[in-house]
């Protein structure tokens, strides 16, 4: 699958006051745009013998990261699969248009949703990381 913009899966005001009708999003819009950070995470522990980083982009000069997407060797894994990154992130940029800013995230799941303002694993309508777990299984690896 082709590298899709975060932006093109935003939820509606409806779906952000409802986690049940947020959670009843296809896949690939639950993991674009809501818990797009819960799916990079999932990927990360799903090759713990790989150097898994994760990455969020934000507006240049902003400070909010508004999608957050897994790397491993220059392949970014995010609700659109594995693409090579310079293609994802042409693709969220041709979306917003204007420039953004490739940020990697050091702290944990945790820390990352307290100081950007994410939705914990708890706060969502059911456990995110199942279904997160099932969608990264259904894409092979470019290494593999």
């Amino acid at each position: 699958m082709a590298a899709r913009a975060a932006g093109e899966f935003r939820r509606t005001p409806v779906e952000r006051s409802d986690q049940r009708i947020a959670w009843e999003r296809t896949d690939e819009a639950f993991f674009a745009a809501g818990a797009c950070h819960i799916l990079a995470w999932a990927c990360r522990d799903s090759y713990p013998d790989r150097p898994i980083e994760i990455v969020g982009v934000r507006p240049a000069g902003g400070s909010q990261v508004f999608h957050v997407y897994a790397v491993c060797d220059g392949w970014a894994f995010d609700h659109s699969g594995w693409n090579p990154e310079p293609e994802l992130l042409a693709a969220n940029m041709a979306f917003e248009g204007h420039p953004l800013e490739r940020v990697t995230i050091t702290d944990g799941l945790a820390a990352f949703c307290e100081t950007q303002h994410h939705r914990a694993p708890d706060r969502y309508w059911q456990d995110p990381l199942p279904r997160a777990r099932d969608y990264v299984s259904r894409y092979t690896p470019p290494w593999a």
